[in-house]
């Protein structure tokens, strides 16, 4: 083997290690956010006895989010919040470890199906890193550190399974702790991605419109209130409220989602319709069978109108002159509510008269010859006005871009179009004769 050849075995090697890594790692990190991604659902569609039990998570921002989410969600039957912060703070804290395990404790020991965490109260401090060293606030050092530690913390969740929705940082009224704050929102954007969490942003909502630190913003009816307290750090009880409202965008489609996704029905293909319900399986005729022969000629005829909804012919849903009589209907749907029972609703089928000139309108079939626009309006009365317009010139030019149609230019645009010489809405002067009419110009009467 020559020396070029025991060079290049080890790299190859090495390669392939690298790749097969690669390959294996990489998928597996935002496992929740790709099962999304597939058509499933950030929360599980099947929660214990149909309620999903909410658990809030973290420090002094906790307990005030705590306080607008109840106001939020207190009479939602599907949520039950617990009442009380399941505390944690103190990232920076020197027993983060030690914390940390005492909250999977507490975790492990309660049904979870949604955790609501928020942190960074007291986060931007100095603290110690592995090597024992303390590490200046904002630098590279204490950045990563800090990364170290919201992993850390957010892995904590995963034992349960559970839906984490992790609120950020709020704006700040000090500059140089505004800075950090948002460095520290790019951490924990970017960890809870990668972990398959929902990041709420709480930043931008309290911002007035130069971006900047404001006290006083629009609540959630558009009344400017004083949202945050006077140490530029904390929220008053308006607030609180309106920091949850940016929890409650994100979770209440979650909800529907999840409660949609087990009702939809899980409709096989003909034959397995067959084997479960033989009676209402719906059987397609082969293409060269007579019925389906008669149903293709019958799908070209000009059909207006089909039998009532009480199963009486065609012909008496309408009279001699062609006009379709009101054919209303109800039918009764059966579903289950957000109590988990069974309940009845019933919808009214509506199907209002139609004079015969719509019915005619709208069955003709396409001419060879240029068919104009169709208006349809609604007037005084509930009448609804229907007319086509076909714009007179050259029947051989090509069709009118929807801009360029006489209708749009006039009733959309405004514009004026050119009045046709010698009619009443032409106004120019001297008045130019009529080439059209076949009128004689009447003889001037002799000056005498």
């Amino acid at each position: 083997m020559s020396a070029f050849s025991r060079y290049l075995t080890p790299m190859l090697a090495a390669f392939l290690v690298a790749f097969l890594l690669a390959f294996l790692v990489v998928p597996g990190l935002p496992a929740r956010a790709g099962d999304e991604n597939q058509g499933g659902t950030f929360l599980t569609s099947f929660p214990d006895n149909d309620v999903y039990q909410v658990s809030v998570y973290g420090d002094g921002f906790a307990e005030g989010l705590l306080a607008g989410l109840v106001a939020a969600f207190g009479p939602d039957i599907r949520l039950n919040i617990q009442r009380q912060v399941t505390p944690f703070s103190g990232i920076g804290l020197g027993d983060f470890d030690a914390k940390v395990a005492t909250l999977e404790k507490a975790i492990a020991a309660q049904p979870l199906n949604i955790a609501i965490v928020m942190v960074g109260e007291d986060d931007r401090m100095s603290f110690r890193g592995p090597d024992g060293k303390r590490l200046p606030v904002g630098g590279d050092a204490w950045l990563a550190e800090y990364t170290r530690r919201v992993d850390r913390l957010m892995r904590a969740f995963k034992a349960k399974n559970a839906g984490v929705y992790w609120v950020g940082m709020p704006n700040l009224a000090r500059s140089d702790a505004n800075e950090l704050a948002q460095k520290m929102n790019d951490v924990i954007r970017e960890r809870a991605y990668l972990n398959g969490y929902k990041y709420i942003d709480a930043y931008q909502g309290f911002t007035d419109e130069n971006g900047a630190y404001s006290s006083y913003g629009p609540d959630l009816e558009g009344a400017i209130r004083l949202l945050r307290l006077r140490d530029g750090v904390h929220f008053t009880d308006a607030g609180n409220r309106k920091l949850a409202h940016f929890v409650e965008k994100e979770l209440r489609p979650d909800l529907i989602q999840a409660k949609a996704n087990r009702n939809i029905p899980l409709l096989g293909a003909e034959p397995e319709q067959a084997k479960i319900n033989p009676d209402n399986a719906v059987k397609t005729p082969a293409p060269s069978s007579p019925v389906a022969q008669k149903a293709e000629a019958a799908s070209h005829a000009p059909v207006v109108r089909g039998a009532s909804l009480d199963g009486s012919p065609p012909s008496a849903a309408g009279d001699g002159t062609g006009d379709q009589k009101a054919d209303n209907g109800k039918i009764t749907l059966k579903m289950i509510g957000n109590n988990g029972r069974e309940e009845s609703q019933t919808i009214e089928i509506v199907r209002p008269a139609i004079p015969a000139s719509v019915v005619t309108l709208m069955a003709r079939r396409e001419g060879s010859g240029q068919r104009g626009d169709l208006l349809v309006d609604q007037i005084a009365g509930g009448l609804t006005l229907m007319s086509s317009i076909s714009p007179a010139g050259n029947k051989d030019r090509g069709r009118l871009s929807p801009t360029q149609a006489p209708y749009f230019r006039l009733l959309v645009k405004g514009e004026r179009l050119q009045p046709k010489a010698g009619r009443a809405d032409d106004v120019t002067w001297p008045p130019k004769p009529d080439t059209t009419s076949q009128a004689k110009p009447s003889e001037a009467a002799p000056r005498g």
